[in-house]
């Protein structure tokens, strides 16, 4: 086992131990980290979605920004601006909290759309644009941006087209009564902010300290897992029959408005071979593809209108599709 994945299994254990009761998401968050990709998380308040992301940052000594999204907020709040300096009689730029290696975009449908956009270029480009200046955003950068499903009021939904810069789109629900009960104890124990720092202290002991060079290790190391034809083909035709249900089952005719474009296709060879490799294995199995593809897909197709007046989901088309794609 490499350096690099030997911490990454030793970050996953522990923000397991402190973020209770979310273990898909904070393997999800991991995903995207090593993917170099955004994570849109929509749940309930109160399910650790801005613990998760801070507890990642303390462990990977990342500098951490938090943006609370209101409908009167400014792109020039996320982005910074140009601000005059009397003491040198010019405009110097001061940088907003987008500069920053993991970012949490905290409801950001509460945003009107030109702030969302203002950070959906970010996210795009790795850089921003002001006064005609561009300037480059840390090379380890992720957004981890959140919606609450309960509340629709003075929201304003994300396009289609732009939620596809999100890598992956993880819902998260609530725990049941024997994780209820961790939580509870969890909470007790963490009034003890020394303990608190002890574990973080003993965390980064036992690793060595896990750095921004960690990271883009695992990221070359992700380039070895072989994905075998028969696996490239299965994911492959699984993007296609999101384009054209009905060749695959008739029953699903007239289900989807619009399919996954192709950057689902990378997305989704790129998490499936993440996951093998924090599984350790060096290649792609179907469980792989299974595990990441209702995140990578939910937010890359529209359902028609007829599919959305039968209550169906995003989530409910992917499972037929699943049973309709042969294995390999």
């Amino acid at each position: 086992m490499t350096d690099a994945k030997q911490k990454i299994l030793s970050l996953k254990s522990y923000m397991e131990s402190r973020i209770i009761g979310q273990e898909d998401l904070v393997k999800k968050l991991i995903i995207a980290l090593i993917a170099d990709g955004h994570v849109l998380v929509e749940g309930a308040p109160g399910l650790a979605k801005t613990k998760a992301i801070k507890t990642l940052s303390e462990c990977i000594n990342a500098v951490y920004n938090r943006i609370q999204f209101t409908p009167d907020l400014l792109p020039s709040d996320i982005t910074g601006s140009d601000i005059y300096v009397a003491e040198k009689n010019d405009f110097a730029f001061r940088k907003g909290p987008v500069f920053a290696n993991l970012v949490l975009a905290d409801e950001i449908n509460r945003a009107p759309a030109k702030v969302q956009s203002a950070l959906l270029e970010a996210m795009a480009e790795r850089q921003i644009s002001v006064g005609g200046k561009q300037y480059k955003l840390p090379d380890l950068f992720m957004v981890m941006a959140t919606q609450n499903p309960i509340e629709h009021e003075g929201t304003y939904n994300l396009p289609e087209a732009q939620l596809d810069r999100f890598l992956m789109y993880v819902k998260i629900g609530q725990p049941d009564a024997a994780t209820e009960h961790k939580i509870l104890h969890l909470v007790r124990d963490e009034t003890d902010s020394d303990g608190n720092a002890r574990d973080l202290k003993n965390f980064k002991e036992k690793t060595g300290g896990i750095g921004e060079q960690d990271i883009f290790a695992a990221r070359k190391e992700i380039s070895n897992i072989y994905c075998s034809e028969a696996m490239e083909e299965y994911l492959v035709q699984l993007i296609i029959a999101t384009r054209n249900p009905e060749k695959y089952n008739p029953d699903l005719k007239g289900t989807i408005s619009f399919g996954a474009s192709p950057r689902a296709t990378i997305a989704l060879d790129k998490c499936a071979r993440i996951c093998a490799w924090l599984d350790n294995r060096d290649f792609v199995i179907p469980a792989d593809i299974h595990e990441v593809i209702m995140d990578v897909l939910r937010h890359r197709i529209i359902l028609s209108f007829e599919s959305q007046a039968e209550g169906l989901t995003p989530d409910d088309v992917i499972s037929g599709l699943l049973k309709t794609v042969p294995l390999p």
